[in-house]
């Protein structure tokens, strides 16, 4: 029985429908928890992890992917964008939830009802919040508080009230009805580069004793994130946002890091992508393969067509990628379509490859590994984007060692 025969069964076992498309990404619950455990013992006791589920989670399913960390104890989720935010909440999801980008004031007052913190990190942005904010009050209109937290400029350059301001806004914050000043946090430019970190870890302690001097009360202080926490170049303090590496990837500066490594060897990668051919035929010497054609056979090749393009994020940049086929490396060849992509299979051992051979474009078969940072690496990007842009229409499959949890694809997701 192969792979795919085999998830085709565990989905039936599960009460689940089979996949619409024979290309999807697997996300390992088990290993997301697993790793969520790894972080809390690198974050030191009594510190609260937040984790990051911005941009649908870095690809893996933002709702699904809280869902199991909610269940797992997470202390928080964190987000880009208010509309992420209600996504959660949509989905069931009650734990904190932190939008790390500024929110348009005419929506404080559903962040508020849906019980969602909010970042101020421009003085003009502050004022026009929190005018908002005491307008609804004023009004009746607003019933609970909106938690602030004040993001500070430590040397990032696109973030953050100035050191200077800090302790005004703070101030401002607390004083406005309707808003309760609830942490403050920054972020590293360079968490690989202790002595650039080093300067922005001074730089925010001296914002937080400002406030400290001026007696306002501010929250948690949050300055780590998953580069931080790996290269051990920012203090913890009372909570840390992690993103990628609670998905078993490495930031990108720390993946040939020897200081970070023992680190990082604490963390799984979550997510593989497979795929099965939708045809696989032999093609004469001198046949083309895909658009141009910018591959040309040059001898009789036996060619898969995999499901999978760049409209679900396979880029143009990974033509000439190598992908896993029976724990065999094998090339991809020709352009990437926006649905397709094509796989030289001649050289694989064995009986001729078929349409019920599985795939792995990201992740290990058998004994063999595709890892994520080395199509990054093909693709000349880091293995954020690669993750990150991996489309809605691939069917994400929630599976671990107890069975297959949850199934999402574009109609929507299905839980066993």
């Amino acid at each position: 029985m192969t792979d795919a025969a085999s998830l085709t069964r565990r989905l039936g076992d599960a009460g689940l429908p089979p996949l619409p498309r024979t290309a999807w990404l697997r996300v390992d619950t088990d290993t997301l928890v697993a790793n969520l455990d790894a972080l809390r013992a690198l974050a030191g006791p009594g510190v609260a992890v937040h984790v990051v589920v911005k941009a649908d989670a870095y690809g893996h399913g933002a709702v699904p992917v809280a869902r199991v960390l909610e269940a797992a104890g997470v202390d928080g989720f964190c987000v880009a964008t208010l509309d992420e935010a209600l996504e959660l909440r949509a989905g069931g999801v009650r734990a904190p939830v932190l939008v790390l980008y500024a929110v348009p004031p005419e929506h404080v007052r559903e962040a508020a009802r849906q019980r969602i913190a909010l970042t101020v990190a421009d003085d003009v942005l502050l004022l026009r919040t929190l005018e908002a904010l005491a307008a609804a009050r004023a009004a009746g209109r607003l019933r609970r508080d909106v938690a602030i937290h004040l993001q500070v400029e430590t040397g990032l350059g696109r973030d953050g009230v100035m050191p200077a301001a800090v302790a005004p806004a703070a101030a401002a914050v607390r004083a406005t009805p309707g808003a309760r000043l609830a942490g403050v946090w920054s972020h590293l430019a360079a968490p690989a580069d202790l002595s650039g970190a080093g300067r922005q870890v001074e730089a925010f302690a001296d914002a937080t004793g400002r406030l400290a001097d001026a007696r306002l009360r501010h929250g948690p202080r949050h300055l780590a994130a998953s580069g931080a926490l790996i290269a051990a170049s920012a203090p913890s303090h009372e909570a840390v946002r992690i993103g990628i590496a609670a998905f078993g990837i490495a930031p990108d500066a720390l993946v040939e890091d020897p200081a970070a490594r023992e680190r990082l060897a604490t963390l799984r990668p979550v997510a593989s992508l497979h795929a099965l051919p939708v045809r696989v035929a032999d093609l004469p010497a001198g046949h083309g393969v895909g658009y141009g054609p910018s591959f040309v056979t040059a001898r009789p090749s036996r060619i898969a067509t995999l499901p999978i393009g760049y409209a679900d994020g396979w880029r143009r940049a990974y033509e000439g990628a190598h992908v896993l086929v029976r724990g065999t490396r094998a090339p991809t060849v020709g352009r990437v379509s926006m649905d397709s992509v094509t796989v030289d299979v001649t050289d694989v051992a064995g009986p001729p490859v078929t349409v019920d051979d599985e795939f792995v474009l990201v992740g290990r078969q058998g004994a063999a590994e595709a890892p994520i940072e080395d199509l990054a690496r093909h693709g000349g990007t880091i293995a954020y984007e690669v993750i990150a842009l991996l489309g809605r229409r691939l069917s994400r499959v929630y599976d671990s060692a107890s069975g297959v949890a949850a199934v999402r694809t574009l109609t929507g997701e299905v839980r066993r």
